[in-house]
């Protein structure tokens, strides 16, 4: 017991990884398979790859265990005669030099530790089950601090409770990139927070800023925090930009025209490529005309709950490639003629928009807008490119029977694309709900993400069941599924285009 077993397990698990670091190297006992060694060599590679991503997690969640244990402890040892603040910094500071980490990771890490061990028993199980990496639970962690104890257990019952309806919408949490899951916990958090998501606006707007850090090489980062439809309309109006201008006498990438054309837009100069043939040196600041043309227009989604839309419930819209708005925001855009924002209108009762279809082979603009809605982003696992360059491409191909319909579409960004079509990764069957799957070279299939959509709310009113007479002002608002209409036909169609007064 105590430090000899400690000991003697830690020199088990040394032991365990000088077996399988033999195994990566193919210097195992026997191999893999016998028939053919160097595919099993490779199939068990990734064998001891899913291992280690288990064990990491399994010590991750020992670590903070552990830590926040030690600090329990040390703060008993330590009594109450000093300063509580000097004693944190002690026991940080001492975590710290165990792991060799700085002051400020250091309080990070125990913070977080303390999050996950005290508040968070999902997400411990989950660590110490090789179910989640500690990336997730630094995640979970931040996205439940700013919420009360019933919203943390909330959020953390969506994602990983085993009885929860679709818990994480066709992807576990475990097996999609903790990037990925920050956005998904974000949504649900803006979505669900106690307190409304005008307030919080209205509280970071006050914080809008610019930025500036230097970096490396000569280089430095200019950035600025805003409200998030004028960011993303600024990002997609670059992209817009930079697309128009490739082409075979343009060498210079998509990011590095995105740059140049920022540094057009606040310094009203023209930066062109270096020297020729040298697109990636220094950049020539010449006073050449602007062409930061009014007229180009990126096409932005704007998702909004009717009843939001209407002003009777103040739940977020969905900005296409941000997420959660407030409905003043998604009002505002949809109401003010914003050519580059669609508004996309979903039904009370389930949250959902209708499926569009057609024979041809070519998609059109509504079910490319619709392809854009259902999978938010390329469906490939991990990736996060929401670029309006993903392309419209057909699961079963069409010269093999293949449909242009809704379930037989996927959207990958252009590598994935590439990837698809150049190697033996292939795309698994589709709905009009659900993204794309995938199956890898190996056989090995990976889910996508799906869409984390809600029925909206409905308004608090108090006469439900009575139908507003013909003319009459919109004061009540029926149930729309008990009086059987269809607000897509019916209510919709009132409210955006209401007769004049």
């Amino acid at each position: 017991m105590g430090k000899a077993t400690v000991a003697k397990a830690y020199a088990d698990i040394r032991a365990a990884l000088a077996a399988l670091n033999a195994e990566a190297d193919g210097c195992g006992s026997e191999p893999f398979s016998a028939a053919d060694p160097l595919a099993g060599l490779a199939d068990g590679c990734l064998d001891i790859l899913a291992g280690a991503r288990e064990a990491e997690a399994g010590i991750a969640g020992l670590k903070a265990k552990a830590a926040v244990k030690y600090a329990e402890s040390a703060s008993v040892v330590a009594g109450t005669d000093g300063p509580a603040q000097a004693q944190e910094m002690a026991v940080a500071a001492e975590i710290g030099c165990v792991l060799a980490l700085g002051p400020r990771a250091a309080s990070s890490f125990l913070a977080t530790s303390h999050a996950v061990v005290t508040s968070l028993p999902r997400t411990l199980e989950g660590l110490l089950a090789g179910d989640l990496s500690w990336q997730h639970a630094v995640v979970m962690a931040d996205e439940t601090a700013s919420l009360d104890a019933a919203g943390a257990a909330a959020l953390e019952a969506h994602f990983l409770a085993p009885d929860a309806q679709d818990p994480a919408r066709g992807c576990p949490v475990g097996e999609m990139p903790a990037h990925r899951f920050k956005a998904k916990a974000r949504t649900w958090r803006e979505r669900h927070h106690a307190e409304s998501i005008e307030k919080r606006h209205v509280k970071g707007i006050a914080d809008r800023r610019v930025e500036y850090r230097p970096d490396q090489d000569g280089m430095a980062w200019l950035s600025a925090c805003l409200p998030a439809d004028r960011a993303l309309a600024g990002w997609n109006r670059l992209t817009a930009i930079a697309r128009g201008m490739q082409g075979p006498d343009e060498c210079r990438s998509m990011p590095q025209l995105r740059a140049d054309k920022f540094v057009d837009a606040i310094l009203g100069v023209s930066v062109t490529s270096g020297a020729v043939g040298d697109c990636g040196g220094a950049a020539d600041l010449s006073a050449t005309q602007d062409d930061l043309s009014p007229r180009i227009r990126a096409q932005v989604l704007v998702t909004v709950p009717v009843f939001a839309l209407m002003g009777l419930t103040d739940e977020p819209a969905m900005l296409d490639g941000y997420g959660p708005i407030p409905p003043s925001m998604a009002r505002q855009l949809v109401a003010n003629g914003a050519g580059s924002f669609y508004r996309v209108l979903v039904d009370p009762r389930d949250g959902a928009p209708l499926e569009i279809g057609r024979t041809s082979y070519r998609p059109t603009k509504a079910m490319r807008a619709w392809l854009r809605m259902r999978d938010a982003k390329c469906p490939f696992p991990g990736c996060s490119n929401n670029s309006l360059d993903n392309d419209a491409d057909h699961i079963l191909a069409w010269a093999k029977g293949g449909t242009t319909g809704i379930s037989n579409l996927g959207q990958p960004c252009p590598k994935h694309h590439k990837l698809r079509h150049t190697t033996g990764w292939k795309p698994t069957p589709a709905s009009k709900n659900e993204p794309p799957g995938w199956l890898s070279p190996t056989g090995r299939h990976y889910a996508s993400e799906h869409q984390d959509w809600e029925p909206p709310r409905w308004p608090d009113i108090h006469d439900r069941f009575r139908v507003p007479e013909e003319g009459s002002p919109l004061n009540t608002v029926p149930d729309l599924v008990q009086i059987q209409i269809s607000p897509a036909e019916d209510w919709l169609e009132l409210v955006l285009h209401a007769p004049s007064a």
